[in-house]
């Protein structure tokens, strides 16, 4: 799974680049890691985003909590 991942991030995010500095490469993965769980549909998830799927069973955990 995680080879999954980083292969997606490389080829359709670019993350395999030579970045600036440690700065520049941080910035650049926090947006991809938001691109991919906020914009990027997946087939896995019937086209819908990461958070569409999983941020309404994380907020009905802490309600009934």
């Amino acid at each position: 799974m995680a080879e999954r991942v980083n292969g997606i991030l490389k080829e359709e995010f670019y993350l395999d680049q030579t970045f600036e500095n440690g700065a520049h490469a941080k910035r650049a993965a926090k947006n991809v890691i938001n691109l991919y769980n906020e914009v990027r549909l997946h087939l896995s998830l019937d086209y819908k985003t990461p958070n569409m799927v999983y941020l309404p069973v994380r907020q009905a955990d802490k309600l009934s909590a």
